[in-house]
């Protein structure tokens, strides 16, 4: 039960991130923009070529697969942490996970990069722009801290 349900969310995520990357593009790309959604938010694009927060950020051509292979090994190391979950959280925080590194890895393999568009900023001050599956990763993440949590809890 909990497998299918950590699979659906990374299936969910997966299809709602790539959409999302498909119209950034199609409304910020043509002519290039900046779209003011709130004071402090933004949307505007950019690509990523290296993983978080450009690190490892590199111009190779062996990049994206090194980058993709990397991403690859740790997602296969997850499905099968998934397929021994007995939680909710665990299930649901390593499905977002999952699905967030596996829309990644397809946009990585597809343009060289990782297409990012959400921007949150204070006056001057930026945060890195991310995707919708940059934020399933961290929300994911944040599940699984908890539920790796709840017993010391108790």
């Amino acid at each position: 039960m909990f497998t299918r349900l950590g699979l659906l969310i990374a299936l969910i995520v997966f299809i709602a991130d790539l959409a999302t990357k498909w119209l950034a593009i199609n409304l910020l790309s043509e002519p290039p923009r900046v779209l003011e959604a709130l004071p402090f938010f933004n949307l505007v694009l950019g690509f990523n070529r290296g993983i978080s927060f450009g690190l490892l950020n590199s111009a190779s051509p062996a990049a994206p697969y090194l980058l993709s292979l990397f991403a690859l090994v740790v997602i296969g190391f997850l499905v099968v942490w998934l397929r021994r979950a007995n939680h909710t959280f665990e299930a649901v925080g390593l499905g977002a996970i999952i699905g967030g590194a596996s829309a990644n890895v397809a946009d990585r393999l597809a343009d060289g990069a990782v297409t990012d568009f959400l921007d949150i900023h204070i006056s001057s001050y930026h945060w890195p722009t991310f995707n919708l599956a940059d934020t399933a990763i961290v929300c994911g993440v944040i599940l699984f801290i908890i539920y790796t949590r709840r017993d010391r809890a108790l």
